[in-house]
C-alpha cells in the first residue's frame, strides 16, 4: 500500500522591514517549487505556497533560497497540517530581548569587553555553557542589585514582533515559556511584560545589596532547556508536532531539535544549520506567519 505524501507548505517572508515580496518575486518562487497555490498572509510581506507536487522538505527549502538568493525574504517548509503550534517556548537573550543581560551587568563593572568575548563563544558552542556562566558571574562580585532595574528601564529592548506572538499565540490557545541561561531577576519582568505564561532561568545569589558572584546550582543550560520542552509537552499531553521552540545560540540547540518546529533567529552559524527552519533578517512576527497567521488575526494582546 503506498503512503500519502505529506501537503506541504512554503512560507516566505520579506524582512528587515522591507515589503518585497511582489508578484515577480512570488513567481519565481512558485517556479522554484514546481507550482504551488498562493496565499496572501500580509500584503507584500508574507506569503504562503502550498506546494503540489511531493517532494522533501530539505529539498524544497534548498530550491527556495537558492531562488530567492540575495534578497532579504526569510522561509520555512514544513507540514501544512499542525502548524498552529499549541506549546511555545523561547529563548531571552538576543531573542525575545536585544541584548545580553550578563554584558550589560558586567558593563556596570567595567568588564563588559571581557564578559562579551566569553558570551559569544558560549554561544557560539566554542565552549561549555556551563563553566563559562560561572566565569561571568563571578566577575560581577560586587555589582549592586538595583542595578537590574536600571538596565531594565535603560537598556534592555523588546525585539519587534515578540509580545504579538505570544498574545496571538495565546488567544488560539498555546502555552508559552520563557526559558533562559540568564537570570530570573530578567526573566520575571520581561516574561510579564511580554505575557508568558511561565519563565525558568538561573538564580543570581546576592549578598545584602550587592551580588555575590555566584549562581544557584543546578545551572539552567542546553539539557535544562530540553527538559522544559518535554516536560511542558506530557503536561498538556502535546505531541512533538505542537511545538515550536526559538533561539540563537548553541545552548538552544537540543531545545531546537526536540520541537516540532525549532527556529534559528538572528542566530549563530552552527545553529542556523541545525534549526529546521531560520529567521536571519526580519523580527519575531515570522514565526506567526511560519504557522499561517494572517495580519488580520495577529493581536498585541
Amino acid at each position: 500500500m503506498t503512503s500519502t505524501p505529506r501537503a506541504l507548505v512554503a512560507t516566505l517572508v520579506s524582512g528587515g522591514g522591507e515589503a518585497c515580496l511582489d508578484a515577480v518575486t512570488i513567481a519565481k518562487a512558485r517556479d522554484a517549487l514546481g507550482e504551488a497555490e498562493v496565499a496572501i498572509l500580509s500584503p507584500g510581506k508574507a506569503v504562503d505556497l502550498h506546494v503540489a507536487r511531493d517532494a522533501s522538505i530539505e529539498t524544497l527549502t534548498a530550491a527556495l533560497r537558492a531562488a530567492l538568493s540575495g534578497l532579504p525574504i526569510d522561509l520555512a517548509v514544513q507540514p501544512g497540517a499542525g502548524r498552529r503550534k499549541k506549546l511555545f517556548l523561547a529563548d531571552m537573550d538576543s531573542t525575545m530581548i536585544g541584548q545580553e543581560c550578563i554584558d550589560e551587568l558586567a558593563d556596570v563593572a567595567g568588564l563588559k569587553a571581557h564578559v562579551s568575548t566569553i558570551t559569544e563563544r558560549a554561544m557560539r558552542g566554542e565552549i561549555a555553557f556551563e563553566p563559562a556562566l560561572r566565569e561571568r558571574v563571578a566577575l560581577l562580585k560586587g555589582v549592586p542589585t538595583a542595578t537590574v532595574q536600571t538596565l531594565i528601564n535603560e537598556r534592555i529592548t523588546l525585539t519587534p514582533g515578540g509580545r504579538a506572538l505570544v498574545q496571538t499565540m495565546k488567544k488560539n490557545g498555546a502555552y508559552t515559556a520563557l526559558v533562559s541561561g540568564g537570570f530570573t531577576v530578567f526573566t520575571g519582568p520581561i516574561s510579564a511584560t511580554i505575557g508568558f505564561d511561565m519563565h525558568r532561568s538561573n538564580t543570581l545569589v546576592a549578598d545584602g545589596d550587592v551580588f555575590a558572584g555566584i549562581v544557584t546550582d543546578p545551572i539552567l543550560g542546553k539539557e535544562a532547556k530540553l527538559a522544559t520542552l518535554i516536560e511542558l509537552r506530557e503536561k498538556f499531553g502535546l505531541s512533538k508536532d505542537a511545538s515550536m521552540a526559538v533561539g540563537d545560540g548553541a545552548n538552544d540547540l537540543a531545545m531546537l531539535g526536540e520541537a516540532g518546529l525549532g527556529v534559528a533567529f538572528h542566530a549563530k552559524p552552527i545553529v542556523a544549520e541545525a534549526a529546521h527552519a531560520r529567521i536571519d533578517h526580519g523580527d519575531l512576527s515570522a514565526l506567526l506567519y511560519f504557522q499561517g497567521y494572517s495580519d488580520s488575526e495577529i493581536t498585541e494582546g
